[in-house]
């Protein structure tokens, strides 16, 4: 839950970011933003990224226990495989719908004329989303004392 909520935790300051703005929160308003704002589309990237679960990031450790853990659970019965893939399954549809919401905002054609004077993140956005964005990297990419402990319970059961 740690880990969804720095991802998450980033994705809506980022809105938030946008938001202050445009006001507004409707995808179809944007469109190659990343031309004028590549900053922001870089730390968005980012948190979509980890929130989707990619390898190296925060979303991969979470995401990986919970469909191995489920693949090699004796408590779920006969079942376990089919709730892992179904997990699975949810997994690569979350990464399909923000993967898609990603292509729609930031690349393509500047879509609308007020999108072209946006102005990029500014110092205190850039703090603010600094140690999220340090924390999806280094939570990603280091092997913590819960992954050792859940490894031990593993071997135990």
């Amino acid at each position: 839950m740690v880990n969804h909520g720095i991802s998450t935790g980033a994705l809506f300051l980022l809105v938030g970011v946008i938001y202050d703005r445009r006001h507004t929160r409707q995808v179809e308003e944007f469109g190659g933003l990343a031309k004028v704002m590549p900053i922001y589309a870089a730390l968005f990237i980012v948190a979509t990224l980890a929130s989707v679960g990619l390898p190296g990031t925060n979303g991969f450790v979470g995401e990986f226990m919970v469909i191995t853990g489920t693949f090699v659970s004796t408590r779920l019965g006969h079942f376990n495989g089919v709730q892992a893939v179904g997990a699975a399954i949810g997994v690569i549809l979350g990464a399909l719908y923000m993967l898609s919401v990603v292509q729609k905002m930031f690349f393509g054609p500047i879509t609308k004329p007020e999108n072209k004077r946006l102005q990029d993140v500014n110092q205190r956005e850039v703090i603010a989303l600094a140690p999220l964005v340090l924390a999806i990297f280094l939570v990603g990419c280091s092997r913590t004392s819960s992954s050792r402990k859940s490894a031990a319970r593993r071997t135990a059961w």
